[in-house]
């Protein structure tokens, strides 16, 4: 198994240029406009504003308000628990507000401009991590793929998700071509956009230590960017603990009254049982758990792939995070979003089939997420 980026011929592989990812932007672009087209003629059907669906409800609404008025907003339920807006990371709203400043476009709006192209981002480092270990093609349909996940209307909102995969697919490609600078900055920002970027953090801290202890040795470069990848989460974390007086506990105290906190999967595990207490919601029950199971199936298809540790290490935490997490279980698909590479095994098949074969099955994906997508948003939506 490689350790962090030992794949042969990996400096004559292209690099991940506008022109040579061209190709993926293109297909993952398709695949997102198809989405929106499906999205805008469903909810016109229902009487519902796409607009409104992709940039003023849900969690959207929460990072406008901070870009808008800052962080110090609460809601406060019948039950007495607090919302607070300091449970969302802050790199979001700023560039809200700084694309807003420079533009006549309202918050939401620039809001939706980040993400969309963000998710552009996110799918050339998708793309470019693709590349990097399994040639030009398996990365033009990794990306395609991520962007046709049932989900993946997630990545058109204004939400964190995009800018967070955007930062950690090209973090992880930089731990893996051993840029350590690079690496830390990005798992850094990563860090200041969703909790999850601990994730990017380990994996940085991970790549380096085996770095080490292989080579005997710890460049400057690396020692920067070791200590340089938790210091966006590590800022953000304290100055709420300062905030709220909680000190380095006061962020999961915050967290805690969203209800979200980590328990292994009990509650998870509770919510899927009492679904088989009728008919209809025994199938809901064993879809989720057909889902659960297609997850870890991926994961393990990535270790007998030989996928390098950090990008193994990365995954594992998301899906650990997401799936063992307590909280509203509506979210858990949404934030599985960044575990991308789950799909290289499956881009690896797409690419070794004749391109027309491959691009039958990706269309219908395509046309399936489109469909799905736009029923969720008119529905119960991400959380």
């Amino acid at each position: 198994m490689p350790i962090i980026g030992a794949v042969t011929d990996v400096d004559q592989r292209h690099r991940p240029s506008p022109r040579h990812a061209a190709p993926a932007l293109l297909g993952y672009a398709a695949v997102r406009a198809l989405g929106l087209l499906v999205l805008a003629v469903w909810s016109a059907a229902t009487g519902k504003s796409a607009h409104t669906l992709l940039t003023a409800r849900w969690d959207s609404l929460w990072y406008t308000r901070i870009a808008e008025h800052g962080y110090g907003w609460s809601v406060t339920l019948p039950d007495g628990t607090v919302h607070s807006n300091l449970a969302f990371f802050p790199l979001l709203p700023w560039l809200e507000r700084f694309v807003s400043a420079l533009s006549p476009l309202s918050y939401a709006d620039a809001g939706l401009v980040v993400s969309v192209l963000a998710s552009l981002a996110a799918a050339w480092g998708i793309f470019a991590v693709g590349n990097l270990l399994h040639g030009r093609t398996a990365g033009i349909w990794l990306a395609v793929l991520w962007g046709a996940l049932p989900v993946g209307i997630v990545a058109s909102m204004a939400y964190s998700e995009a800018l967070f995969t955007a930062l950690a697919a090209w973090g992880l490609y930089a731990v893996l071509r051993q840029h350590w600078v690079s690496a830390g900055l990005l798992a850094a920002l990563a860090g200041l956009t969703r909790p999850i970027g601990a994730a990017v953090v380990v994996a940085v801290w991970v790549a380096a230590a085996l770095w080490v202890a292989k080579e005997r040795r710890a460049s400057w470069r690396l020692m920067l960017g070791v200590l340089l990848a938790p210091a966006g989460a590590a800022a953000y974390v304290l100055w709420v603990g300062q905030r709220t007086g909680g000190g380095l506990f006061g962020y999961l105290d915050v967290q805690a009254q969203w209800g979200n906190g980590f328990d292994g999967g009990a509650a998870f595990a509770g919510f899927v049982a009492d679904q088989f207490t009728s008919p209809l919601g025994a199938l809901a029950g064993i879809g989720l758990i057909v889902g659960v199971a297609l997850v870890i199936w991926l994961y393990v298809a990535g270790v007998r792939q030989h996928q390098p540790v950090p990008v193994l290490v990365y995954t594992g935490i998301v899906v650990v995070l997401a799936l063992c997490a307590s909280g509203y279980f509506g979210s858990k698909p949404r934030l599985l979003l960044p575990a991308f590479p789950l799909l290289l095994p499956l881009a690896v098949a797409l690419a070794r089939w004749r391109t027309g074969r491959s691009a039958w099955v990706v269309g219908g994906l395509a046309a399936l997420s489109a469909v799905y997508g736009a029923f969720w948003l008119n529905g119960s939506g991400p959380p």
